[in-house]
């Protein structure tokens, strides 16, 4: 750090982050922990890509969103997950400056993706559900591009915003973030000069995404909602509560832990606090997207039974 004199500013070359726990007899067992919930995401992400990039029977709207999801999933866990893990066994992680900035440049632009992905899927089991006859023609292969494409480039901007005009600010010469990665939070409470702009800013931002496509996601679930309580077949009835109930539940567990993490005033928060919510949607989230959205669905079991044969036929 360089001292600027009697305004006791710094010009910031690094930040020491806390991490998750200071306690010594933890950090071997929650290495070990995140390492495998890390790697199962990592892995489960992955192979969700390659199955609907591959399988000709994936190659629907349906599947087009869970590529995506599975993208977005693994961009944010990956721009937290390794240094996260570095800190389990260094006695003090540090960050420089810059790359302090970059992860959470990528760390906002693929958690506000995630959220229209959710949206955009939620309008697609609509489709799906409510307007059958038309769904090809309604999700149009265009459409589904416009609707993946327009949120990559709307996060990439509010991300570059809030991140740029953070990093501008001037930092106090305490350089220590009570996180185990750089939110914007925990890095915001570094800064010496007025911090209101960036403050209304992220809430502005916050906000909006999250109730913008909460609003998508229950509109359209309300409508799939009547529309299943009009049909005859039972066993219709099943599928679609089934399919609905899976998506639901990761949208109220992701939903929630934003909305308590991001849409309240900084004063009220306690980092504490923060990291067991940020751990949830950083890196359990991801790991269970795969298997709830996919593994479960028998289209995809088909595709990767399908693939191991193939694999062992290869290699036997």
């Amino acid at each position: 750090m360089i001292s600027m004199g009697k305004h006791n500013l710094t010009v910031l070359k690094d930040f020491i982050l806390l991490g998750i726990t200071d306690r010594p007899e933890l950090q071997a067992p929650l290495f070990v922990l995140f390492l495998i919930i890390y790697m199962i995401s990592l892995v489960g992400n992955l192979g969700m890509v390659i199955l609907t990039k591959v399988d000709s029977r994936l190659q629907t709207p349906m599947y087009f969103f869970l590529r995506h999801l599975a993208i977005t999933d693994i961009g944010y866990s990956t721009a937290v997950g390794p240094k996260m893990l570095v800190n389990f066994l260094v006695e003090q992680n540090t960050i420089s400056f810059y790359l302090c900035a970059t992860q959470m440049a990528f760390f906002i632009m693929f958690i506000i993706n995630e959220l229209f992905v959710l949206a955009s899927m939620s309008y697609d089991r609509y489709v799906a559900i409510c307007n059958p006859l038309l769904y090809t023609i309604i999700m149009s292969q265009r459409v589904c591009l416009v609707l993946v494409a327009i949120p990559y480039v709307y996060s990439t901007c509010v991300s570059l915003l809030i991140t740029i005009k953070l990093f501008n600010l001037s930092f106090c010469n305490y350089n220590v973030v009570n996180h185990f990665y750089c939110d914007n939070l925990p890095v915001l409470s570094l800064v010496c000069s007025n911090t209101q702009e960036v403050e209304f800013l992220i809430m502005i931002f916050s906000a909006f995404n999250l109730i913008f496509t909460l609003l998508v996601v229950v509109v359209s679930y309300f409508l799939i909602l009547l529309a299943i309580l009009r049909m005859k077949s039972a066993e219709g009835r099943r599928k679609a509560f089934s399919t609905c109930g899976s998506h639901l539940t990761v949208v109220t567990v992701f939903y929630g832990t934003l909305t308590f993490m991001y849409v309240k005033p900084k004063s009220s928060h306690s980092f504490d606090t923060d990291k067991m919510a940020s751990i949830f949607y950083t890196l359990i989230i991801p790991m269970l997207n795969p298997l709830i959205y996919s593994l479960r669905n028998k289209d995809v079991k088909a595709a990767l039974q399908k693939m191991w044969k193939k694999a062992y036929s290869v290699f036997r």
